[in-house]
């Protein structure tokens, strides 16, 4: 975007200079006027779109920083309630990836498990968890962040942004 950017900068100073120096070798008339303005509005559109651009990658960065935060929470949240729940090794991963979203079958081949045997460890992870389903298990998890980044960014019962 950058190399773009200067590129328009370049034509830009280009018309400019052809501007300055039809404007010294003649005179004004409807055409130099209409030229001129031509120039004066593609530097002006130039300088608007590097403000543009310039914002649009702070916005970017600060959205990396924040999928990075809110990754590690979430690691942190999983590892905290995986503790509290006392589930197995075993059980854990299966866990994870029932959050990830990965169905039994899936689950087994990841695993090299049977499929039963993962319905199995699912069923207690349920248990444990208090739920009863691998969309209430993710629910349960979403609710617990949206509730702590509620709290952080104003107290209990804010609303987020």
């Amino acid at each position: 975007m950058t190399v773009v950017v200067v590129l328009l900068l370049f034509v830009t100073i280009f018309f400019l200079l052809d501007f300055a120096g039809d404007v010294r070798d003649d005179n004004w008339g409807p055409h130099l006027a209409v030229e001129g303005l031509a120039a004066l509005g593609l530097l002006i559109s130039v300088l608007f779109g590097a403000v543009q651009i310039r914002w649009l990658i702070h916005r970017a960065r600060q959205d990396e920083a924040a999928v990075a935060t809110a990754r590690g929470a979430m690691t942190d949240l999983i590892r905290l309630r995986f503790a509290e729940w006392q589930l197995t090794t075993a059980e854990a991963d299966v866990a994870l990836f029932a959050l990830k979203g990965c169905d039994v079958a899936e689950i087994a081949g990841l695993r090299n498990a049977a499929a039963g045997t993962v319905r199995a460890q699912l069923a207690r992870v349920y248990a444990k968890a208090g739920v009863k389903s691998q969309v209430a298990l993710m629910a349960l998890f979403v609710d617990e962040l949206v509730d702590l980044a509620a709290e952080t960014a104003g107290g209990p019962g804010a609303t987020l942004p």
